[in-house]
C-alpha cells in the first residue's frame, strides 16, 4: 500500500451509543455557545433572541464539522439540510452547511486496513500491484480508492464506512431530536420528510448488490449510444461493503465551463437527454445530482457516469403525469397544469383558489423556457432565482403544497441538479428538439 498524503484521516465512530454520544455532545456545545453569546449580548443592552443565538456561522461550523467526522446518516441529512434551505439560511450559513456536499473526512489507515481485511481476508495485498491507502474520493457512506491487481486491471475501490448500514435509523432518530430541539430548522421546513427521505435512501445506497446490479442494468440501457461510458463492475473484488469497478480517467464537470461553447452545449444537451430518456422511456432513473457524479474525457469527448445507489423505478402513474404536466407547460394550460400536480400529490385536491392563482403564476414563470420554444441559454437565464423567490412567498402565503411523494421528491432533485449543471456550464440547448420525442 502506497504512502498516504499528509491529510489526516479520522477514524469514523462506531456503535449506537458511540455516534449518540457524539451527537449528545454536539447538543451540549451548542447549548454553551448560545448561553456564551446570549450573556454578551444581555451585558452589552441587547435583548437576544434564540434563533439568532443558534444560527451563528459558529454554529453551523460545529455541526458541518460533527456531521462529517460522523459520516453515515448524519452527513447525509446535513447535506440534504444545506440543499433544500439554501435559499432560507443566510448566505454565510449554507456555504457552511454546503461544505458537507463536497468534503468528507476519511478512514485513518488503520481503520481502513480492518476493513479490507474483514472482508478479503488477511492476504488482500497478494491481489494488488498498488493500492493507493489516500483515498480520490470521500464522501457520506464510503471512500473510493484507485488500485491496480496483480493481473494488470486498473481498478476503483468504494469501500463502505464500518458500522454505517447498522447505525442509520437510530443516527436519524437522534439528529431529527437535535435539530428540532435547537430550533435550527427554518419555520415551515418539512423535516420529518426529509429525514425519512434521507434515511430510505442511505438504506438504499448501503446496498452494494443493489448498486452493482443498477451499474449494470444502465450499461445494459445505454449499450450502443454514443457520448457515454459506464465503469465495469469486478465481481471478484466486490462485497457486502466493497464495491469494485474498473477506473476509468477523466476529469470533473465543472472543469467544461472553460472550454468551448459547443462543447458545453453537446454536453450539457446529452445530461438534459439522458434525464427524458430515463423518466419517460426507462421509467428507470439515477436520482443523486451531485456533480461529481457526471465526469469528462477531453480525448473521446465522452460522459462517465457514476454512483448508481440511488436509482429509482418510477411507476406508469407517475411518467404518465409528469408527460401531461410537459404538456400543459408548453401548451401554457395552467388548469391542466395544477391537476396533474394534485394528481402527483403535490397540491391537494382541496386547493383554495388564493392558493390556485399563486400556483398559476408560479407556473406561468416555470414554464418560460418550455412556452417560449428553441433554444434556451442557461447561461444567461435568471429563471432559477426567480422561481427560489417565488417559492419563498409562497411559504410566506401559506399555500396548500403538500411535501411530494417520494419518487416525485427524487425526481424533482434530478431535474434540479441538471438545471443547475447546464446552469454552471452556461450552456445553450435546444428544448424544442430534445422534448419532441416525448410530447
Amino acid at each position: 500500500m502506497s504512502a498516504p498524503s499528509e491529510k489526516r484521516g479520522v477514524s469514523i465512530p462506531t456503535g449506537r451509543i458511540n455516534r449518540m454520544a457524539r451527537l449528545g455532545g454536539l447538543t451540549t456545545s451548542l447549548a454553551g455557545n448560545v448561553a456564551a453569546q446570549g450573556s454578551l449580548q444581555l451585558l452589552s443592552g441587547r435583548r437576544p433572541r434564540l434563533k439568532d443565538l443558534l444560527l451563528t456561522p459558529s454554529n453551523a461550523a460545529r455541526v458541518a464539522d460533527q456531521l462529517a467526522r460522523m459520516r453515515g446518516a448524519a452527513m447525509k441529512a446535513g447535506q440534504l439540510l444545506s440543499m433544500e434551505t439554501n435559499d432560507i439560511l443566510p448566505p454565510e450559513l449554507a456555504d457552511i452547511l454546503a461544505r458537507l456536499r463536497a468534503e468528507a473526512h476519511f478512514m485513518p489507515p488503520a481503520q481502513l486496513k480492518k476493513v479490507l481485511i474483514a472482508n478479503w481476508g488477511k492476504d488482500f495485498l497478494g491481489r494488488f500491484k498498488r493500492f493507493d491507502v489516500h483515498p480520490i474520493a470521500a464522501a457520506s457512506i464510503g471512500q473510493v480508492h484507485r488500485a491496480q491487481t496483480r493481473d494488470g486491471r486498473d481498478v476503483a475501490v468504494k469501500v463502505q464506512y464500518p458500522g454505517i448500514r447498522q447505525s442509520i435509523d437510530s443516527d436519524m432518530r437522534n439528529l431529527g431530536m437535535i435539530l428540532r430541539a435547537s430550533n435550527m430548522v427554518p419555520d415551515g421546513f418539512d423535516l420529518p420528510r426529509l429525514l425519512e427521505d434521507a434515511r430510505v435512501q442511505l438504506h438504499e445506497e448501503t446496498d452494494y448488490a443493489r448498486e452493482a446490479e443498477a451499474l449494470r442494468r444502465f450499461s445494459r440501457h445505454l449499450e450502443g449510444t454514443e457520448g457515454f461510458i459506464l465503469p465495469q463492475v469486478h465481481d471478484d473484488l466486490s462485497t457486502d461493503d466493497i464495491l469494485t469497478m474498473a477506473f476509468i480517467d477523466s476529469q470533473p464537470i465543472e472543469t467544461l465551463a472553460q472550454m468551448d461553447q459547443a462543447t458545453r452545449d453537446s454536453v450539457a444537451t446529452r445530461i438534459l437527454s439522458l434525464m427524458l430518456r430515463e423518466l419517460f422511456a426507462l421509467r428507470d432513473m439515477q436520482t443523486d445530482p451531485n456533480f461529481a457524479n457526471y465526469r469528462y474525457q477531453p480525448d473521446t469527448g465522452r460522459l462517465v457516469l457514476l454512483d448508481f445507489g440511488a436509482t429509482r423505478q418510477f411507476d406508469t402513474h407517475l411518467t404518465g403525469e409528469c408527460r401531461a404536466l410537459l404538456r400543459a407547460c408548453v401548451q401554457g394550460d395552467r388548469d391542466a397544469a395544477i391537476e396533474r400536480l394534485i394528481s402527483i400529490g403535490v397540491v391537494g385536491a382541496d386547493v383554495p383558489d388564493k392558493d390556485r392563482a399563486h400556483l398559476g403564476m408560479l407556473f406561468d414563470m416555470g414554464s418560460e423556457p418550455f412556452r417560449q420554444g428553441g433554444v434556451f441559454d442557461f447561461g444567461t437565464s435568471d429563471l432559477l432565482a426567480r422561481l427560489r423567490r417565488a417559492g419563498l412567498v409562497l411559504a410566506d402565503e401559506q399555500v396548500a403544497l403538500r411535501a411530494p411523494p417520494t419518487d416525485a421528491l427524487f425526481l424533482q432533485r434530478k431535474v434540479l441538479g441538471c438545471y443547475l449543471l447546464a446552469e454552471r456550464l452556461r450552456a445553450r440547448v435546444d428544448l424544442d428538439a430534445l422534448l419532441a420525442e416525448y410530447l
